[in-house]
């Protein structure tokens, strides 16, 4: 089971250079705010597996050819841009931004993925490119890196 509390003594980093790239451009996609979790009802819960469907569909999976570079609505990317559409579709239907925790994985493999979390009062939910299902966090098996906060520029270990 993973946490994405930091312990104590975890120091907060950047959010990753792609990121903060993507918020040059489009700062109003890098805000927190909001409460730091929702309420899990079964309208929230259609919502974020309705989300985490259709934009798993809607975008072509794709690798950056070089540097790696955040695109919110790509129609083809990678992780990131999977996670960065899904945050703000959820942000569109009501979500808080500062629920939706970007994270930096390592897959069973040593792949570096990315990930969506929605914090909840019940779960924490995992929105990802590779799984159909939106899975509780301590039912994936990512070793999480790092975790944006409730603030997105900031994330920790």
């Amino acid at each position: 089971m993973f946490s994405t509390t930091p312990s104590i003594g975890l120091a907060a980093s950047a959010a990753p250079l792609g990121f903060q790239l993507f918020c040059l451009e489009q700062p109003a996609h890098c805000r927190g705010g909001g409460k730091s979790q929702v309420a899990l009802t079964r309208e929230v819960l259609e919502s974020i597996r309705r989300v985490n469907s259709q934009v798993n569909r809607s975008i072509r999976p794709r690798n950056d050819p070089g540097p790696d570079v955040w695109t919110l609505g790509a129609s083809s990317g990678d992780c990131e841009d999977y996670v960065l559409s899904k945050r703000y579709a959820l942000m569109r239907a009501g979500l808080p931004s500062s629920a939706l925790r970007m994270a930096h994985v390592r897959t069973r493999e040593g792949i570096d993925h990315a990930i969506l979390i929605v914090k909840t009062d019940h779960d924490d939910l995992v929105l990802d490119n590779l799984v159909a299902d939106v899975l509780p966090l301590n039912k994936v098996s990512y070793r999480i890196v790092a975790v944006s906060s409730a603030d997105p520029m900031v994330w920790t270990p």
